[in-house]
């Protein structure tokens, strides 16, 4: 089966730096692959290198097998609506209602009528556990984890193919965090959808991830299932997932 993103040898450097050295990874089409490493590993570049907000260097980025590093206007435009994306600080619009942020995607990328794409968005804000009166409020009304549903109900508005969550329990209480996590697991199971997440938070990687893939000096140096996470028998995996101070990330840092 065609892989639904896969990366091939990908390169990018900053100036000298060289942030991701030959990246290699398959997420399989309806999985939830989740990425973790330390701060400067390169994941965030590598999310965005999908995306396609960063150019690579070298090296080959595919979406349901199309090579899509160099597309351009209407066929960059294409591959884009497949994708819905939770931001690391939910990236709301301060000015905007609660329904209009969610229904964002529908109005400017689909070009759906509003009163069409506000019904949607009530719609997708009861799937995330979020009442109709929200929908008027604005972002500044809401604590930080009723935002995150509202990131999420965003994310989820134009029925994705793919999403990608950046951080999604950043900022949270570990109750609130917890929710977050069961409901972007229930939101891509109810879409069929592929998921790719970045975090540091390991709970959520047990919670949200089929597979898990550590990024490490901008390489990809274990992937495998998350039941195996525990015994991967990678001693950089290890020291991350156990939080420990002693090992070769440090090691190597010194």
């Amino acid at each position: 089966m065609i892989p639904k993103i896969e990366l091939k040898q990908v390169k990018k450097s900053f100036g000298s730096k060289h942030v991701l050295n030959g990246v290699d990874l398959v997420v399989p089409k309806g999985s939830s692959m989740v990425i973790i490493g330390g701060s400067g590993t390169g994941k965030s570049v590598m999310l965005k290198s999908v995306l396609g907000l960063l150019y690579p260097d070298s090296g080959d980025i595919l979406i349901d097998g199309q090579k899509t590093t160099r597309l351009r206007g209407s066929k960059r435009d294409a591959v884009m609506k497949k994708f819905g994306m939770l931001f690391q600080g939910g990236a709301l619009f301060d000015s905007l209602p609660v329904w209009e942020n969610v229904a964002f995607g529908l109005i400017h990328g689909k070009k759906m009528n509003k009163e069409e794409a506000r019904v949607i968005a009530i719609e997708k804000l009861k799937s995330v556990g979020l009442g109709e009166h929200v929908a008027t409020q604005l972002p500044a009304e809401l604590s930080g984890g009723m935002q995150k549903r509202v990131s999420l109900a965003r994310a989820i508005a134009t029925n994705p193919e793919i999403i990608f969550f950046d951080e999604p329990t950043t900022g949270l209480d570990p109750i609130m965090a917890d929710v977050i996590n069961e409901l972007i697991v229930q939101c891509v199971k109810d879409l069929g959808a592929t998921a790719l997440t970045i975090t540091h938070d390991m709970a959520s990687v047990r919670k949200i991830a089929d597979h898990v893939a550590m990024i490490y000096e901008g390489k990809i140096i274990w992937t495998g299932p998350v039941s195996e996470l525990d015994h991967s028998g990678n001693p950089f995996v290890e020291q991350f997932i156990h939080g420990r101070a002693d090992g070769p990330i440090t090691k190597n840092v010194a």
